[in-house]
């Protein structure tokens, strides 16, 4: 099964709008799967016109780990409390004893080390969910989301990607198309690797263009080939062929330009994908896909 990843360096630039009309589209000539790998603010499914009841399962995962206290091992050393970097563990002054927050604990296990009496032991939290879901235009997603206040979104990413490819193989999928998080960090590197291909997604701005450089170098460095797409590239068409020319002078494939047009807010308003929406957009994203040659792609 062929992974293509859709990135972006900031949120805000129409990554998922991208997504979610590719998808449509190479679901006509394609069986594919699409997976939500933005699982801190998963939004695919809305822009397919999927909520949270539209989806046939949700399971709970567990990828990471909390602090507890032993409360009748503890002797009081408050040697936790000095340790713990992320503030999870505070002193308290009427019981003579550590208490820990759970929000703030990042499972590090810092304590659990310097804690001589064994008073503290790493308990197993379901900290995300998983949600399986078969859209209106006939292909399978997988998403996947954070619990508020939890961590571990790349372990989460890992396993998110996992059950799309265990029920892509099931369907016999040629194509995953994976929506990442925006940036550069942990979830992202998770969504990309394994990729055939990634799509950058930018918009004509001094920030985008300084962000959108910095997840193409982390796509790079994974030796992984990738194109560029310039979101309301009318908006700043100087600025857009400032973009462009970074793009061929770093033997970035230059994928597309798409226009700004209020029909892209009503489409996601709307949940609906912008090719569903309006069809007048439809050569645009087809033209995005006729430079990609997804047939050349190797499994």
């Amino acid at each position: 099964m062929r992974k293509i990843t859709i990135v972006s360096g900031k949120g805000g630039v129409g990554k998922s709008m991208l997504t979610s009309s590719l998808a449509v589209l190479l679901a006509k000539q394609h069986k594919i799967i699409a997976v939500d790998c933005d699982v801190d603010a998963p939004n695919l499914g809305l822009s397919l016109g999927l909520e949270d009841s539209d989806y046939h399962s949700w399971y709970g995962v567990t990828t990471n780990e909390k602090a507890e206290l032993i409360a009748d091992k503890c002797t009081g050393c408050g040697k936790c409390t000095d340790v713990c970097a992320f503030g999870a563990v505070r002193w308290n002054e009427k019981i003579q004893k550590p208490v820990f927050d759970s929000l703030f604990c990042e499972g590090c296990g810092a304590c659990l080390l310097v804690c001589n009496e064994n008073a503290i032991r790493l308990k197993k939290v379901k900290n995300a969910r998983i949600g399986i879901g078969k859209t209106k235009h006939g292909f399978a997603i997988v998403t996947g989301q954070l619990k508020m206040g939890e961590s571990g979104s790349g372990k989460v990413v890992f396993m998110v990607k996992n059950k799309a490819e265990e029920i892509g193989k099931k369907e016999k999928s040629a194509l995953m198309l994976i929506d990442a998080a925006a940036g550069i960090g942990c979830p992202v590197i998770a969504s990309v690797q394994g990729s055939e291909y990634v799509i950058a997604v930018t918009e004509p701005t001094p920030s985008a263009l300084d962000d959108v450089k910095r997840v193409l170098s982390v796509v790079q460095h994974f030796g992984i080939a990738c194109g560029l797409v310039i979101n309301k590239f009318d908006l700043n068409r100087k600025f857009s062929k400032k973009i462009e020319a970074f793009a061929k002078s770093n033997n970035i494939q230059l994928l597309g330009r798409i226009p700004y047009d209020r029909k892209f807010v009503d489409a996601v308003v709307n949940l609906k994908p912008v090719v569903v929406y309006d069809k007048r957009f439809v050569g645009i994203f087809k033209g995005i896909l006729d430079r990609l040659d997804i047939d050349s792609f190797r499994g």
